[in-house]
This record gives C-alpha cells, sequence and structure tokens, in this order.
C-alpha cells in the first residue's frame, strides 16, 4: 500500500469536498448511460431455443416465468468442467438476495451454462444457491450469445465477444443478456453486457471500492478470489503479516 498524506481535519475536509464533485459528475454520467441503455433498440428473438431445467424442457419465453422481463447470466460452466468458474461464483453469491426484489419488480433471472443439469445442480447445493440455473447444452443458445466457441473459431485463434473479434481465451465466456416478451408472446433481446460490464452485479466490489485499500489487486480479481468454500482462515492480513 502506497503511503498517504496526512493533514488536518479540515484539509481532509476540503479534500473530500473537492472530490465529492468528481462523484456526483460520475453519478450523472452513470444515469446518462443507464438513460441511452434503455433506449437502445431490440431486435426479435428467431429461434426456439430450449433448455435442460429441474421441471424438464423449458424454452426461452417459459423461463420468463409469468414475467414480461428476463435476464440470463452466462455463468461460465462448460460440459467438462467439474465446477464453475471461480469468478462467475462469485457473482451469482450475490444474487439470491435479489432475487425478491426483482421478482416484485417484474423481472425474472436465470443462469445458464452448457454444463449438464446433474452438474449444475450438484455445484448449486455446494455453494447453497437459491437462484434457477438451467442447462444449454442440447441447444445453440450459448453459441448463439456468443459466450461458447466452436472447435472451428478455436483453431483459427479469434473469437467474437463482447461486439468485437478477439484473440481466443476460454471455451466459455461471461456476460448478461436481458430479454422481453410482450403480450403476444413474442421475445425481444434488448441488451447483452460482457467482460467488465458484469461488474455492477457483484456488491462486493462496491464496499471495496471504498475501503483504504481499494480492490488491491496486483494481478486481477483471480489474485485473491475463491469459491467461497475456498478461502482459507479469515483474510486478517495485518496478523499475517506480525
Amino acid at each position: 500500500m502506497e503511503p498517504h498524506t496526512i493533514v488536518s481535519r479540515e484539509e481532509w475536509i476540503a479534500a473530500q469536498r473537492a472530490h465529492l464533485a468528481h462523484e456526483k459528475a460520475y453519478t450523472r454520467a452513470r444515469d446518462e448511460l443507464n438513460r441511452k441503455r434503455l433506449a437502445l433498440p431490440w431486435v426479435k428473438v428467431g429461434k426456439n431455443y430450449t433448455f435442460d431445467t429441474p421441471q424438464g424442457r423449458q424454452t426461452l419465453a417459459e423461463l420468463f416465468d409469468g414475467r414480461s422481463q428476463l435476464l440470463v447470466y452466462h455463468f461460465m460452466f462448460g460440459p467438462d468442467w467439474e465446477e464453475g468458474c471461480p469468478g462467475c461464483s462469485f457473482g451469482m453469491d450475490h444474487t439470491d438476495g435479489a432475487l425478491l426484489h426483482l421478482e416484485h419488480h417484474d423481472v425474472s433471472f436465470v443462469a445458464v451454462s452448457r454444463a449438464p443439469l446433474a452438474k449444475l445442480e450438484a455445484f448449486k447445493k455446494r455453494m447453497g444457491w437459491k437462484f434457477r440455473w438451467v442447462s444449454s447444452a442440447q441447444s445453440d443458445f450459448n453459441y448463439d450469445y456468443n459466450v461458447s466457441f466452436t472447435d472451428d473459431q478455436k483453431k483459427a485463434g479469434k473469437v467474437f465477444y463482447n461486439f468485437g473479434v478477439q484473440d481466443f481465451e476460454c471455451d466459455e465466456m461471461h456476460g448478461l443478456s436481458a430479454f422481453y416478451k410482450d403480450e403476444d408472446g413474442v421475445v425481444y433481446h434488448t441488451f447483452s453486457r460482457y467482460a467488465r460490464g458484469d461488474e455492477p452485479m457483484a456488491g462486493t466490489y462496491a464496499f471495496l471500492d471504498a475501503a483504504p485499500e481499494g480492490r488491491n489487486e496486483t494481478n486481477g480479481m483471480m489474485d485473491w478470489m475463491r469459491h467461497h468454500d475456498r478461502y482459507e482462515g479469515d483474510g486478517r492480513q495485518q496478523q499475517k503479516k506480525a
């Protein structure tokens, strides 16, 4: 941690007040970004995607569960993986508490992965999660939404992810997609975000950003982040240094 200037209380308040102006500008810019997001065009979903769920095969339209809006988290869990991605798991640790509020705001939520349903259910039980999690193993959903990649794409070393061509990094990638279903049952894809666009879902970051050392990441989040049942000790760094 870099040393900080120690000042009087009056100087500290002046510095905080100056910084508050930047915080307010960021808030106003975020509000404007949200307004522009809601004004984006929609595209009709033309394919009849189906998913393996604990209730049997369901279509994308059925995943709305009687609501008009649906958020789909693209969770990185490949068919041959033994457990879900630690980063995706970190994000999902923040989800269950939001479900009641989302559902009472006409928004349903579901996570989707290509791993078989049995693997998803076992890992969900291990993590103690409650949100719905379904498998797209028998559909093109992951490929069409650019979070899974074909063998040809992987061999070429280039994939389409986050709305651009990038170097291939992993069989599975993460993201969040939003859908709307109108009164006639027509489903529209309204928005997707990927990569660091997912960060607002992880409230821990908001706390860390306000902490004295911030996120304190030297080589990305995987320096410190673990599945929540894999942390060792209690994280008290000063005791470790003593």
